[in-house]
C-alpha cells in the first residue's frame, strides 16, 4: 500500500481543524450534518447524473483502489523479463510454461501464455495495445467521476449557504439568534469547497497517477514479451527496457 494519498488528505483536514482551533474557533461547530449531507450527498448523486452506473461503479473501485493500492513500478519487471529472456533464448518458448503460474502480474502472465502458444508477434500486439488502450479508458473515466466532484461540490456549498441565509431572513424578528443561523449557513460553503480541494480532486488527480503507471508497466511488457518472441540477446533487452523507463526508476532497478 502506498499511503500518500492517505496521509494527504488526512493530514489536509487536520490543519483545517488545527487552524480554526488557533483562530479561537470550535471545531464542532463544523461538524453540521445538513450541510455535509447536502454536500457529500448531492455532489455524488448529480456525479451520476451525468454518467452511468458503470462509471459510478468504476468510481467507486478507483477510490477504494487510490487509498489501498500500492503504485505499480515497471522498474521491477525488467530482471524478471529479463530472466524471462534468457530462459526462452537457451531453451525455447514452451520452456517456460513451468514459469508462468509462478508470475504475479496477471497481464504478463497473459502475454507469456499467448507467446508460448504460437500467437503471431503482430497480433500479440494489438491485442495487448487494445488492453493497454482500454486501461486507459477506464481510469480516466474513474478519474473524471472525482474531477467533476470537485466541480460540483463548491457549487452545491454556495447552494446550502444560501438555503441557510433564506432561514435568517425569517429570523430576522429573533435578532440573538442570527449570529449562530448565519455562521451555521456558511458551514456549507465551507464543506463545498473544503471537500473539492481536499478530497474529490486529490482522488481524481490519484486514480490518474495510478494509471500512468499501471499503462506504463503494460507498455513494458509488451516491449519485454516482443523482444522475448524475438529470441534477442538478454542483455540487449535489459537495456531496451530500461531505456523506456524513467531516471528514477532506473536507479531503482539498479538498485
Amino acid at each position: 500500500m502506498d499511503p500518500a494519498t492517505l496521509i494527504g488528505i488526512a493530514l489536509a483536514f487536520i490543519i483545517v481543524v488545527v487552524v480554526n482551533v488557533m483562530e479561537g474557533g470550535n471545531p464542532m461547530a463544523m461538524i453540521l450534518i445538513p450541510p455535509m449531507l447536502l454536500v457529500f450527498g448531492g455532489t455524488l448523486v448529480i456525479c451520476l447524473a451525468g454518467g452511468t452506473m458503470g462509471d459510478a461503479k468504476l468510481a467507486m473501485q478507483g477510490m477504494v483502489k487510490a487509498f489501498t493500492s500500492p503504485a505499480p513500478s515497471a522498474a521491477q519487471l525488467v530482471p524478471e523479463l529479463v530472466t524471462l529472456a534468457d530462459k526462452a533464448r537457451r531453451e525455447g518458448l514452451l520452456a517456460l510454461e513451468d514459469y508462468v503460474a509462478d508470475l504475479d502480474d496477471p497481464f504478463l502472465v497473459k502475454a507469456l501464455t499467448m507467446a508460448i502458444d504460437g500467437t503471431d508477434p503482430e497480433e500479440l500486439r494489438d491485442i495487448l495495445e487494445a488492453e493497454v488502450h482500454a486501461k486507459k479508458a477506464e481510469t480516466k473515466q474513474a478519474a473524471k467521476f472525482w474531477t467533476a466532484a470537485g466541480g460540483y461540490a463548491p457549487t452545491i456549498g454556495i447552494v446550502g449557504t444560501v438555503m441557510g441565509l433564506i432561514h435568517v431572513l425569517e429570523q430576522l424578528a429573533q435578532p440573538e439568534k442570527l449570529g449562530h443561523l448565519i455562521a451555521g449557513a456558511f458551514v456549507a460553503t465551507l464543506w463545498g469547497v473544503l471537500s473539492a480541494n481536499a478530497l474529490f480532486l486529490p482522488l481524481g488527480a490519484r486514480i490518474t497517477r495510478l494509471g500512468e503507471l499501471e499503462v506504463a508497466q503494460m507498455e513494458l511488457v509488451i516491449e519485454g514479451v516482443g523482444a522475448l518472441q524475438a529470441g534477442s540477446n538478454p542483455r540487449l533487452v535489459a537495456q531496451r527496457l530500461r531505456s523506456l523507463l524513467p531516471a528514477s526508476q532506473r536507479e531503482e532497478e539498479a538498485a
